[in-house]
This record gives C-alpha cells, sequence and structure tokens, in this order.
C-alpha cells in the first residue's frame, strides 16, 4: 500500500500537450479573427511558438511583434491576449495515456498533485479542461502562492498540502532546472519527461517519453 506516497506532476508540456493546444488554439484565433492570409498561418503560427519559447515569455510581447511582424491591422495585442487568456484552455489536451496512467497510480493507492509555474487564473482553467481534476489531491499555480519552481518552499508547500514527507514524492516534469533540480533539492525522487527519445536528462532517477511507461517506473525507483 502507498497511502503515504506521492506522484507530484509539473503541468505544462508535461500533463498539458501545450505545443498541440497552443498550435489548435492559434489555428482557430486566426481564422476566428481573419488576422492573417491562408498562406500566412502556418508561418504565423511557427513564429509564435517561436516567440513563445516555451511559455517563457509572455503573450503581450508575442502579439506585439506578431501584429509588426505580419502587419496585422484592427486587433491590438490588448484584444489578442485577451481571447488567449479566456479562450486557449477551450483547446487544452493531454499527451497520450496521460488520464488512464492517472487513474492506475490512483488505483494504487498513491496521492497526486500538481505544482505549475504561471499566472492564475490562467493555468487553473487550462488544467481544469483537461478533466483530471477529481482525481488530484493538491493543485498549486506559483502565482496564486507568491512562490516558483525551483524554490524548495513550493515542493516542501505541496507535502505539506498532501501530508507527505518529501523523501516519499516523485515529481514528474519537463524542466531539468525547475523541476528535477528543484524536487531533488527537497530531497524527492525526479522522472523526466520529454515526448522525444532523444531528449533525456541526466539528473533525473528516470526518464520516460510514453505515459504507459510511467507507472512502472514510479514503483521501480
Amino acid at each position: 500500500m502507498n497511502q503515504n506516497k506521492a506522484v507530484i506532476f509539473d503541468l505544462d508540456q508535461t500533463l498539458l500537450d501545450r505545443t498541440t493546444s497552443l498550435i489548435r488554439f492559434l489555428t482557430w484565433q486566426v481564422n476566428f479573427f481573419q488576422l492573417i492570409s491562408a498562406n500566412d498561418r502556418e508561418p504565423f503560427i511557427q513564429r509564435f511558438l517561436e516567440l513563445d519559447d516555451n511559455g517563457k515569455v509572455w503573450k503581450d510581447r508575442v502579439y506585439e511583434n506578431l501584429i509588426q511582424e505580419f502587419s496585422i491591422q484592427g486587433y491590438s495585442k490588448e484584444i489578442l491576449l485577451a481571447s488567449y487568456i479566456h479562450d486557449f484552455n477551450k483547446f487544452s489536451c493531454c499527451f497520450e495515456h496521460v488520464e488512464n496512467t492517472i487513474i492506475q497510480l490512483k488505483q494504487q493507492d498513491y496521492l497526486i498533485g500538481l505544482i505549475s509555474n504561471g499566472r492564475t487564473p490562467f493555468q487553473e482553467h487550462n488544467f481544469y479542461a483537461l478533466g483530471l481534476t477529481e482525481f488530484f489531491s493538491s493543485i498549486i499555480v506559483s502565482e496564486a502562492v507568491g512562490l516558483r519552481k525551483p524554490d524548495p518552499a513550493i515542493f516542501l508547500l505541496s507535502c505539506q498540502q498532501l501530508s507527505v514527507h518529501p523523501q516519499d514524492c516523485v515529481f514528474v516534469g519537463d524542466n531539468e532546472q525547475a523541476d528535477i533540480q528543484g524536487a531533488k533539492a527537497v530531497g524527492m525522487k525526479t522522472i523526466f519527461f520529454h515526448p522525444n527519445p532523444a531528449i533525456s536528462s541526466a539528473i533525473a532517477d528516470a526518464n520516460f517519453h510514453h505515459y504507459e511507461k510511467l507507472t512502472t517506473i514510479v514503483s521501480s525507483i
């Protein structure tokens, strides 16, 4: 029995397939607002992904650049940003087999938690849209608590909410500094996720690229 053991997840590019979700959203946004010609749609989306830098750059700056580069008329960065904030979650999707994996972990009596660096309530809405909330005993978004990974305090807060010791936790994430180093610093086991099999972490306790493998890895480390 693992009643006092927990698996804690990052959100973006770990549970949430952010790149796929973003491409779906941008395809809709470009069409809905008729921002650019059909020929420019793919270059626009690719440029957004470059400027966004895996979510590190907030979208007002991204849209400001795109409006200039693509000579977009009639829509301000404020309008496009508001659409992003309100509509992105409608296109949120998980990586394949995430839900089945979460259910298996619950059946094995693991407590499940989430720690996401990001803005509130934006990240909460993106997470709720995945339909996994009922399985999670703790949901932490950095802006809401005034802490950010890799700060040890945010990992310890998750442990406190789950009533577990750090050494009884496994943290699953895609960012080597924020997720893996941060979790290791408080004594958690760590598992690095990347959908590309060519990308792994040398410092994590384990790596995986497909969610079918995760339950086996969790029980073995």
